[in-house]
């Protein structure tokens, strides 16, 4: 077991004032037996009232409006959290395809997740899981496929966006923890696999890890016999109790942490802050302008002001 100190801020800065900023929130631990909160405590700038819920695929969410006119939206999560995963998952290797699909059968949720996405390159996609499908265990599939990513694709930060396509990654042969887990998602899915993306944060390591603290992202595959296994393309390493997840869904957009619109002509500009503190005292610190040049375009409202949208 790891205890992990988390501190996340969001800040929204506007070059004019904004007004009627309504968001959406997933920055709250994902509850599973593999995690325990601690405490946490969330502030918000004007301190709005949060309505949380559940979403379709079991993530705390809320819900908050900021109506006065502002130039500055700050959130900012403190987290406490156990980490009680063990570091030896005892993934079922021997368990196979005719198994998966006998899991699968009659299961709305996983039947979606099972499905690709339609994109131009699929036929590079079809060649990369012609080479990880070897032999008919589920969890050596998802194991091959993550080397495969590890092994072919650069870590390079700053040549992608949240906007980024699958088929884009394959042409820059190149990306981040975002990249990779969307990459991995469209492979394992043409293998017939159900899999889902996780939102979280990748803690202190000795060994060190590409991402650590910072937010982070990777995969959950359906092994059968075992159910959702974590694994992390960008460190080609089964998920473990160094990582701490926020929420999971088909792709980024159902996890990301932050969505909103706010009405005004005004652009915005993003900083990410994200420090992961050890149990041995150590830190590690992040802090990114967050590239949002895709989710600048807003239509006009009825009254003729301009909704911003932010992400």
């Amino acid at each position: 077991m790891s205890i992990f100190k988390i501190h996340h801020i969001t800040r929204y800065e506007y070059d004019r004032p904004v007004k009627e900023s309504a968001n959406e929130i997933k920055i709250f631990p994902y509850q599973c037996a593999d995690q325990e909160v601690l405490q946490h405590d969330l502030f918000i700038t004007d301190h709005p009232n949060v309505q949380t819920f559940s979403d379709y695929w079991g993530n705390k969410t809320g819900l908050f409006n900021i109506l006065p006119s502002h130039n500055v939206l700050t959130i900012e999560s403190k987290l406490l959290v156990r980490t009680t995963a063990s570091s030896q998952l005892g993934i079922n290797f021997h368990s196979n395809f005719k198994q998966l699909q006998q899991e699968m059968d009659g299961q709305l949720q996983l039947l979606e997740l099972g499905n690709r996405d339609t994109i131009r390159s699929q036929a590079a996609i079809d060649a990369i899981a012609i080479a990880v499908r070897r032999g008919e265990s589920v969890a050596a599939v998802v194991e091959t496929c993550s080397e495969y990513i590890f092994k072919y694709f650069k870590y390079i930060k700053g040549i992608t966006n949240v906007e980024t396509t699958v088929d884009e990654i394959l042409e820059h042969g190149a990306g981040v923890c975002q990249d990779f887990a969307h990459l991995m998602l469209q492979i394992l899915r043409t293998c017939q696999i159900p899999a889902r993306y996780v939102s979280g944060y990748i803690c202190p390591n000795k060994n060190g890890m590409r991402g650590e603290g910072a937010t982070h992202a990777w995969v959950e595959a359906l092994i059968p016999g075992y159910g959702w296994a974590g694994i992390d393309p960008t460190n080609n390493v089964w998920v473990t109790n160094k990582h701490v997840k926020l929420s999971v869904g088909r792709n980024f957009r159902d996890c990301s942490p932050v969505r909103g619109t706010f009405k005004g002509p005004a652009r915005q500009k993003l900083t990410v802050f994200v420090s992961v503190g050890y149990e041995d005292g150590q830190f590690f610190e992040e802090m990114n302008n967050v590239d949002t040049a895709g989710s600048q375009q807003a239509p006009i409202e009825a009254d003729g002001s301009v909704a911003g949208q932010q992400q």
